[in-house]
C-alpha cells in the first residue's frame, strides 16, 4: 500500500502508518478504544509523555486555552499510545491535556496509536517540530534528540522533519554557543541572526560580552557581524553595564565601536562616562610617564 506523504513530514506519516485498523469484535463488545481510531478517554488513565521535548509551559498561554477548551471543547484530539487496558501514555498534545484538566474536564478525545519507545520519542519530536511557537534552541535541541536518540544522520534528520539539511544544520550550531546566550536566545533578548553572528567568535567570553552590549544598547544584527568581523581573533570587552532607572542613554553605535576600535590600538580598558544631556568624559588609564607618552604617540598617529 502506498503511504501519503502528511503535512508533518514523511518521517512521521511513516510511523504513524495505516490509519485505518480495524477494531477486533471482542473490543468492540468491550468499548475498548481499539488502535487507529478516536476515543473519547478519561484524563485519569492517560499519563504524561516521558518523551516530551517541551520543557516549559506558559500558565497564562494554558488557561488561555483552557477558557477557549470551556467554550468550543478540543477541536483537534490528542494522540496517545495504548500501554495496558485502561492505561495510556500521552505521544503528542500535553498542552491540550493540561488545559483541559484546567477546564474541568472529565474525557478528553484521543487517538489511540501503536508505538515503541524510539517511535514515541520521534513522533512527539516531529510533532513540536512542526509547531510555530517554538523557540530556536527547544528546536535544536529537538534536532538534537532525533540526531543522537533516534540515531539518525542529519539528512535523515532533515527528510523526517521536512526541512533542508542546512536548516537543520544552522539550528544544530546554535547548540554551540554559551548556556547564558543560548537562554537569552530563548528568552527573546536577541534573535536567530544574532545568535548566528555570534558563533563565528572564538573567544567564549567576547561572545558573552557582545551579547551583553547587544541586549543593553539594542544592536541590529548587522551591528553585531561588523563587531564580530572586527573581534573574530581579539578581546572585546564589555562596555554596558547593568541597566538602572533613569540612566542616561548608551552612545550610539558607531561611536562604542570607535571607542572599542581606541580600546584595542592602546591595549587599555578605556572608560566612557556620559550623562543624560550628552556630556561626559573619556578616560584612558596609564601606569606611568612612558606608558602616557606611548598613549600620545599611538593618538597622535
Amino acid at each position: 500500500m502506498t503511504k501519503k506523504r502528511g503535512s508533518l513530514g514523511r518521517g512521521l506519516s511513516a510511523i504513524l502508518g495505516n490509519t485505518s485498523i480495524e477494531t477486533t469484535d471482542e473490543e468492540k463488545q468491550k468499548n475498548i478504544p481499539s488502535e487507529g481510531k478516536t476515543h473519547y478517554i478519561l484524563l485519569t488513565q492517560i499519563e504524561t509523555n516521558p518523551f516530551q521535548p517541551r520543557t516549559e509551559f506558559n500558565q497564562e498561554k494554558l488557561h488561555e486555552l483552557a477558557l477557549s477548551i470551556e467554550q468550543l471543547g478540543i477541536i483537534q484530539p490528542i494522540t496517545v499510545r495504548k500501554l495496558k487496558e485502561n492505561k495510556y501514555q500521552l505521544i503528542s498534545g500535553e498542552r491540550r491535556f493540561r488545559a483541559s484538566k484546567i477546564a474541568g474536564l472529565d474525557k478528553i478525545p484521543s487517538f489511540v496509536r501503536i508505538a515503541n519507545d524510539q517511535e514515541m520519542l520521534e513522533m512527539a519530536l516531529v510533532e513540536n517540530i512542526q509547531r510555530e511557537n517554538l523557540n530556536p534552541i527547544e528546536i535544536a535541541l529537538s534536532y538534537q534528540r532525533l540526531i543522537e536518540e533516534v540515531k539518525l544522520t542529519q539528512e535523515q534528520c532533515s527528510e523526517r522533519v521536512g526541512k533542508n539539511r542546512t536548516t537543520v544544520t544552522n539550528f544544530l550550531r546554535l547548540l554551540k554557543l554559551p548556556s547564558e546566550i543560548q537562554k537569552g536566545l530563548s528568552d527573546g533578548k536577541i534573535s536567530t541572526g544574532h545568535a548566528r553572528a555570534l558563533i563565528t567568535v572564538k573567544n567564549i567570553v567576547s561572545q558573552i560580552n557582545i551579547f551583553h552590549d547587544t541586549v543593553a544598547n539594542g544592536y541590529s544584527v548587522r551591528d553585531v557581524e561588523q563587531l564580530v568581523k572586527d573581534f573574530v581573533d581579539s578581546d572585546y570587552r564589555r562596555i554596558s553595564k547593568n541597566k538602572v532607572p533613569n540612566a542616561p542613554q548608551p552612545l550610539p553605535f558607531q561611536y562604542q565601536k570607535m571607542a572599542h576600535d581606541l580600546s584595542r590600538n592602546l591595549e587599555k580598558e578605556i572608560e566612557i562616562k556620559r550623562n543624560k544631556k550628552g556630556k561626559g568624559k573619556l578616560i584612558i588609564p596609564f601606569n606611568n610617564d612612558e606608558d602616557l607618552a606611548k598613549i600620545f604617540d599611538i593618538i597622535n598617529k
